[in-house]
């Protein structure tokens, strides 16, 4: 891994050990599949990261798929969560630690085909506790906005 690569945090030194590999980006969202077992129901695909940011995209299939023939609005939930997790997690430093408090979902329209998340976080501050909002905006396979997704995360010092 080249050394500009290497930071103070463990989901991105994972993300870019393996995405330096044939194959990377798939090992790296069955290894997060397998840890975070409830997001990995989705199956998402991470396509990219960096700190403060992440892209990931849900197939369209019958398990995400609800009785009118559209994706479900708990699977779509369940992407954005993902999305905006992965870019808080991504954007924190070693000495913090943060989870979701509240969470909002806007669902604009019926979602069909792939859908991509980005999500987008701040980068904390370190050395005091704070709340951030981070948001998700979904989008379908035609890139019509689906739904917005904010989580309300506590960051604060590992004690």
């Amino acid at each position: 891994m080249p050394s500009q690569e290497r930071t103070n945090n463990t989901l991105l030194n994972s993300w870019h050990r393996a995405r330096s590999l044939p194959g990377g980006r798939r090992l790296f969202s069955f290894m997060l599949r397998r840890q975070v077992p409830y997001s990995g129901s989705i199956r998402a695909q991470v396509e990219e990261l960096t700190a403060g940011y992440a892209k990931v995209r849900m197939a369209d299939r019958p398990r995400v798929r609800n009785h009118l023939r559209s994706i479900h609005a708990v699977a779509m939930t369940n992407l954005g969560e993902l999305a905006s997790g992965l870019a808080m997690t991504a954007a924190m430093p070693t000495q913090l630690r943060g989870i979701p408090v509240h969470f909002t979902v806007e669902f604009l329209k019926k979602a069909r085909g792939e859908i991509v998340a980005e999500g987008r976080a701040p980068i904390p501050e370190t050395g005091k506790q704070a709340e951030y909002d981070v948001e998700a905006i979904l989008e379908d396979d035609t890139g019509a906005r689906v739904a917005r997704f904010t989580a309300r995360w506590v960051v604060g010092p590992r004690t």
